[in-house]
């Protein structure tokens, strides 16, 4: 279990912030359940425990710690602790292909799928094993769970339930799962009944009281340090259809005129996000620090007429991360707008951490992750407030 590896400290004072926190439930609900959201979640687990936040990427975690990927759950128990179903993973951008597959066909494309985008998450982050961490809130406790995010056996797929209601059960013998064709969702059923914690938790009848007594005791109101960051289309659009360009962006290689390297590629800016985000990058040509979410770092600039392409120097590097190490195509093979619905990606987030360090990866545009000053367009962008400076 990875929490029986971290500093007992660091693991008390992550279940003290947990038992804080579910204490305020009443501030947002009645129920003799706690309350926690799942974003709160995420960064306590990070802030205590020393991992890094990769939750906004809307990827397959939403925790690195090492060589560990950790997708973080939280939800409120049923009483069935060995048959407890969660969402892992939306299809909508493949769900046109499923609509004429039977059921065992169907559950086997969303099996290999779900498995090509565990695969992807370990190259794009650098790690080699991936974990549910699970917090589940019953009345008056809180237990936490750690299981193994398994691929799923495609070869031992057996249908225990064909699709009454939309609704389809299946097994790998190793775990149970449910896809439901209306939403084009996939579940597995959580298997609850080994916690590594367990605790108490009491709800504050009133805990207003509580957020007075905090706010007389801050000496000054502290500002907000903020990080912009935008989100890039690894697509183009013609007459409403969604397309990789074969010849430039992501297939750059394939351009016709000069003898080019086969990782040369460039990410697209579209103008919009130079109307929307002026000064945002360095001018053209400048280089920049360009973190990946592996742990390592690119050299990078803006270039091209009207400051339209995000390069490398050399410009073949960008495409080596991309093509061969994230993406593991081989040289020659097109990328097309499957290669990325197949993948659950279609932008990379670019956030700005100074003026010469940018941070990216991949991740999928859903306007609900947007929260401030989102521009019209594929090419979004927002604030982050990252912490608080006195």
């Amino acid at each position: 279990m990875l929490i029986d590896r971290l500093p007992k400290e660091k693991v008390e004072k992550y279940t003290d912030l947990i038992q804080v926190a579910c204490s305020l439930s009443k501030l947002f609900s009645d129920s003799d359940k706690p309350y926690i959201a799942y974003r709160l979640t995420e960064n306590l687990f990070c802030e205590c425990l020393g991992a890094e936040n990769v939750s906004r990427a809307d990827c397959s975690i939403d925790a690195k710690v090492g060589s560990v990927g950790v997708g973080i759950k939280t939800f409120v128990e049923t009483g069935i602790k060995k048959a407890q179903p969660q969402k892992i993973a939306e299809f909508n951008k493949d769900s046109s292909s499923f609509f004429a597959l039977s059921d065992e066909d169907l559950v086997k494309k969303v099996s290999e799928l779900r498995n090509k985008r565990l695969e992807f998450t370990k190259r794009n982050y650098g790690v080699s094993s991936l974990i549910y961490h699970c917090i589940t809130r019953d009345a008056g406790s809180v237990r936490i769970t750690e299981l193994n995010m398994d691929p799923i056996d495609t070869e031992k797929i057996r249908v225990l339930k064909s699709g009454e209601n939309n609704t389809i059960l299946f097994t790998d013998g190793n775990h149970r799962y449910r896809f439901y064709r209306s939403k084009s969702t996939l579940y597995m059923e959580f298997d609850l009944s080994r916690s590594v914690i367990d605790f108490g938790v009491s709800i504050l009848e009133d805990p207003f009281d509580v957020l007075g007594e905090i706010a007389g005791m801050i000496p000054g109101r502290k500002k907000a340090v903020v990080r912009q960051f935008i989100m890039l289309p690894l697509f183009s659009v013609k007459k409403g259809i969604r397309y990789v360009p074969e010849r430039s962006g992501l297939n750059q290689w394939n351009a016709r005129g000069r003898r080019r390297s086969s990782d040369e590629v460039y990410i697209p800016i579209p103008a919009e996000t130079h109307k929307k985000f002026p000064g945002f990058f360095p001018p053209r040509d400048k280089p920049f620090v360009l973190r990946l979410p592996d742990g390592g770092e690119l050299s990078a600039k803006i270039c091209q007429d009207n400051e339209k392409a995000l390069m490398s120097n050399p410009n073949s590097a960008l495409g080596e991360w991309i093509l061969r190490r994230v993406l593991e195509l081989p040289p020659g093979e097109l990328i097309t707008i499957e290669t990325l619905e197949e993948l659950g990606i279609d932008h990379v987030s670019i956030v700005k951490n100074d003026e010469n360090d940018y941070s990216i990866d991949f991740t999928i545009f859903s306007e609900g992750e947007l929260e401030i000053d989102k521009p019209a367009g594929v090419a979004g962008g927002s604030t982050i407030q990252t912490k608080l400076s006195g």
